[in-house]
């Protein structure tokens, strides 16, 4: 930091008659972002409901409303479209005649309990509880790498299979059919496994670091393989499917039924994510074939894949984005072909919330249907299953969030944007018409305390014509007068969008920032998700675009509107995906992004988990993945940079960002590196808050931050 400064001397005296004038940075200024999650805490905000629940019958319901003088709890009652106010929860299941729950035990047996696993640990299926049969009479286990079978009464077992080794071995989750004649399983082979290690340099119960190693796949790692297989019970006989339509697997579900003791379905995602198939195989014909298939010449997206076989089995509901958009269809079982695309145009499915299977009726949440608002807020409608009757449930604009009453007759909507406060309404949940108003929240508590409501900001990306949605934070002692240096908040991960669309009080990675006088944007650009797939898969073997192209147009064009915004001073911060993007940002367009920091970014997307990054990158392993890497445009930085990592990160590999470190030290670049102990995948914490503070006052506005100690 002492090179930094001397560095600074110059710019900071030749700009020191602004810093007074402008007031951004000082100790004030950093004051008012500490405090800011005690002043604009989200208890300020009166009006708002919480705990909404419908009575067993559905003819009433109840929920906790927050006032300026205390909560209270109001029952509502549809029929007389009334309201009753109680001071407790007793007094609520007083007047709805609800019995008080009875406390359970504290000793209470809860059953066996199995040790949660981190999430990267792989499943070796070789221990488990027995499967019981339709009829309560046999179970099924492994033992010896084999399927065994005993008779519940009498404990007598005997082995059904006898193929099974240490190699390649039967898996614990079996389903038994039908008749319970056969049992649907899997044979394992299990991959060499691959770890990584961390030095927990400063335990707390020892002075000696400890060396930690964890299971941990990257992208080109060897995966375990799994063949479905059809045994049966009496005499032992093994089917196995033809393995030429699930041969190179990234994943292989565990066979399943529908009824019957025939047909067995299978689910197979491909390595690198360009077929998804839905498997049927038959015993009695020895046949397998796709019920459905999905391929892309650039990713399935398997996240956005919804299926429920309705009809006793005879079709089935699917979503995909084959026509550049997320939509439901209708297959036919036995023919394997969509009877109907049920929802179509250009806007997105983003859920299915109930099916309907009497009535042929879908409920589902989508976002983009509305022409003339924001494209990503969610609303809920109904459709019957040949793709007509389409009905809004939630017509008003916003963010929608519902809770059905148990009959799925009526809906509590709560709904709100980032620019307006919550509201709540009662309607009717097959004509989606208004029954009663409920609730409006009220901010005037936080606007007292100076805070600015965030900004919903549209502007063209890259291609002139595609709008960017995302938000501007002024700080709560915005003066149009002054320059602001802009900071955006990066994470643009494939795979969803970002950007809040909901009413918060605090923005956690907006707000506080914003106090120490500067402004902060977040978007969502090409490359992110539930605009369309055309619009996602920018990012396929180009994590390193970023959408950066559309982020920079979106904040010329903000800036041209609100000439108080600093084009020429734009920071750029974020972690892990964001972590990456930052850093990308200055190594690709130092001539826009001024400074970067980069918290737990996984800089190179080989040394990242293998489901994030072969999902966006692809496999085999090839070139695109170095020309993404940071490491591998180390040489280019010319803007600061401060990198942040948590020694013990068990989300993205620390090694990460030690070989960017190791890459920029050996292209003699300078930089910032702060190294947390004990910390895991982090933006930084309370301290790394602090440092991200002072780098952008010292990078962005030039000057000295204050002294910590000032700060006390």
């Amino acid at each position: 930091m002492k090179l930094f400064f001397g560095r600074m001397i110059a710019t900071v005296v030749a700009v020191v008659s602004c810093v007074g004038a402008f007031a951004q940075g000082e100790v004030e200024d950093y004051k008012r972002a500490f405090s800011a999650p005690q002043r604009f805490a989200w208890n300020k905000v009166t009006g708002t409901v919480s705990e909404v629940t419908w009575t067993k019958e559905g003819d009433k319901l109840y929920y906790r409303l927050h006032e300026k003088d205390g909560d209270k709890y109001v029952i509502v009652d549809p029929a007389t479209k009334s309201k009753s106010y109680h001071s407790t929860l007793k007094e609520v299941r007083a007047a709805l005649g609800i019995p008080e729950p009875q406390p359970q035990p504290r000793n209470a047996y809860r059953g066996p309990q199995r040790e949660q696993k981190h999430w990267m640990v792989t499943d070796p299926e070789n221990e488990g509880m027995p499967v019981r049969s339709p009829d309560g009479k046999q179970e099924a286990f492994i033992k010896n790498y084999n399927i065994y079978v005993r008779d519940v009464e009498s404990r007598k077992e005997r082995q059904v299979t006898i193929d099974g080794g240490m190699g390649f071995y039967y898996s614990v989750y079996m389903r038994w059919s039908e008749d319970g004649t056969r049992l649907a399983c899997s044979k394992l082979r299990r991959a060499e496994k691959h770890y990584v290690s961390f030095v927990e340099s400063s335990p707390r119960d020892q002075l000696q670091p400890k060396l930690h190693t964890m299971e941990y796949c990257k992208p080109g790692d060897d995966l375990d393989y799994r063949e479905p297989r059809v045994v049966d019970v009496a005499s032992g006989k093994v089917y196995v499917p033809d393995g030429g339509l699930y041969p190179q697997q990234y994943d292989l579900g565990h066979p399943y039924w529908l009824g019957g003791n025939d047909k067995i379905y299978f689910e197979y995602n491909e390595r690198g994510h360009k077929v998804y198939r839905l498997l049927e195989y038959s015993v009695a014909s020895g046949v397998t074939r796709p019920i459905v298939e999905e391929t892309s010449e650039k990713f399935v997206n398997y996240s956005r894949l919804y299926r429920r076989f309705i009809n006793d089995g005879k079709e089935l509901l699917w979503t995909s984005e084959r026509d550049n958009h997320n939509h439901i269809y209708l297959y036919d079982v036995e023919s394997a072909q969509v009877k109907c695309q049920i929802t179509k145009g250009e806007w997105y499915v983003r859920d299915i919330v109930n099916v309907d299977e009497q009535n042929r009726q879908i409920t589902f949440r989508a976002s983009g249907m509305n022409r003339k608002e924001d494209p990503y807020l969610q609303h809920y409608y109904r459709i019957d299953m040949d793709g007509k009757n389409l009905v809004a449930l939630t017509p008003e604009e916003g963010e929608h969030q519902a809770r059905f009453s148990p009959d799925r007759s009526m809906l509590v909507d709560t709904y709100s944007k980032a620019d307006m406060e919550p509201r709540v309404e009662l309607r009717d949940a097959k004509s989606g018409k208004l029954i009663m108003k409920l609730e409006q929240a009220d901010a005037s508590a936080l606007k007292a305390e100076g805070w600015q409501q965030p900004e919903v900001f549209a502007a063209p990306g890259r291609d002139g014509k595609t709008l960017m949605w995302g938000l501007i934070q002024r700080p709560s002692n915005f003066d149009p007068n002054k320059k602001y240096p802009v900071i955006e908040y990066i994470y643009s991960g494939p795979g969803s969008a970002y950007v809040p669309k909901e009413f918060k009080s605090l923005n956690w990675d907006m707000m506080p920032l914003a106090e120490l006088g500067f402004i902060v944007v977040q978007l969502d650009a090409m490359g992110t998700s539930f605009r369309s797939k055309e619009f996602e898969e920018v990012c396929y073997k180009n994590l390193k675009d970023a959408g950066l192209p559309d982020r920079i147009e979106w904040i010329k064009a903000a800036a041209k509107k609100y000439p108080y915004m600093d084009i020429e001073n734009v920071g750029i911060y974020g972690c892990s995906a964001g972590g990456q993007e930052s850093t990308a940002a200055v190594l690709q367009y130092p001539e826009f992004y001024k400074a970067a920091y980069s918290a737990c970014g996984c800089h190179d997307n080989r040394m990242d988990k293998i489901w994030w990054n072969e999902q966006w990158m692809g496999y085999p392993i090839d070139e695109s993945y170095a020309q993404s890497s940071n490491v591998e445009m180390a040489h280019k930085l010319s803007r600061p940079l401060m990198l942040v990592v948590g020694e013990m990160d068990d989300n993205v590999d620390p090694a990460s960002t030690m070989q960017l470190v190791n890459a920029l030290i050996k292209a003699g670049k300078d930089f910032e590196l702060v190294v947390l102990p004990g910390e895991r995948h982090t933006m930084g914490g309370s301290f790394g808050e602090h440092k991200r503070y002072d780098f952008f006052v010292e990078n962005l506005m030039h000057k000295f931050a204050p002294k910590w100690s000032e700060l006390k």
